[in-house]
């Protein structure tokens, strides 16, 4: 799996490196599917047809906006200074899944209060997503997991959901078990080697409740309220965790859970 964890990494790193203001979330789109077909990659999101999803998804990322948080469906709309955005990318190579997410702020806002209260929802999951890479040890159970994650995002004064969570991650892009972002230590599964997860924290800036948009796909805070999402793909191994999607940044991944760089 780890072709397919460099593959989406770089590509979100890409993007993060590139998306501006005045870039169009269809242009986004039509980027990841360029870099899919260059790799002979396979998209897990064009067919992708779950039973809370309106139709097949038809698109080769999410890209979610301000108040939407996941699912984001890319349309017509060209990034402002201050969105806050939201990118999820889960891609297969050769048999193999990995999924990421990472959140940043287009542009440089004049609104320092807004920046600041996006910036540390951003920061807040990073660091949930850290504290759970840590307690994703062989021989912890699920719980611990996601323990670690609530803790964090409760800390930080943050309602948590937990309708959508984390998942397995393997030949196909979700799979048992469900990780919720929240959890009681030492419940639940046994983490054991070979497990691959993903491990997914995000949260609403002053609720826990979400609404469909009319896409049918792209889920949005009842409030208006903003939203931040961070994601890795997670290998339990005897030697400890190692993080699959780590970018250049390795934000939200401790030192010890990098992959060699070879």
């Amino acid at each position: 799996m780890q072709a397919a964890g460099r593959f989406v990494a770089d590509t979100l790193s890409h993007l993060v490196d590139t998306v501006e203001v005045g870039t169009n979330l269809l242009d986004i789109d039509a980027e990841v599917r360029r870099r899919i077909v260059e790799a002979g990659a396979t998209s897990c999101y064009v067919d992708y047809h779950p039973s809370f999803g309106a139709s097949p998804f038809g698109h080769y990322i999410c890209t979610s906006v301000n108040d939407a948080v996941l699912h984001g469906l890319p349309h017509d709309y060209r990034l402002v200074d201050g969105d806050l955005l939201s990118l999820d990318l889960a891609v297969e190579v050769d048999g193999w899944v990995s999924d990421s997410a990472v959140s940043m702020i287009v542009g440089t806002p004049a609104d320092s209060a807004a920046a600041e209260a996006d910036r540390r929802l951003i920061d807040s999951t990073e660091r949930a997503l850290a504290a759970a890479i840590h307690a994703a040890r062989a021989g912890n159970r699920l719980g611990d997991v996601s323990a670690a994650i609530g803790k964090v995002l409760k800390r930080s004064g943050y309602r948590v959901n937990l309708q959508f969570g984390g998942h397995g991650v393997g030949r196909i892009m979700h799979g048992d078990p469900h990780v919720p972002n929240d959890g009681k230590p030492r419940r639940g599964v046994r983490l054991e080697p070979g497990l691959v997860i993903a491990i997914e924290p995000w949260v609403l800036a002053t609720t826990d409740r979400l609404r469909t948009d009319a896409d049918g796909w792209t889920l949005r805070s009842v409030d208006g309220s903003r939203g931040a999402h961070t994601e890795h793909t997670i290998a339990i191994t005897e030697d400890g965790p190692l993080v699959l999607t780590a970018r250049a940044d390795r934000i939200g991944v401790p030192e010890s859970a990098l992959l060699p760089s070879s």
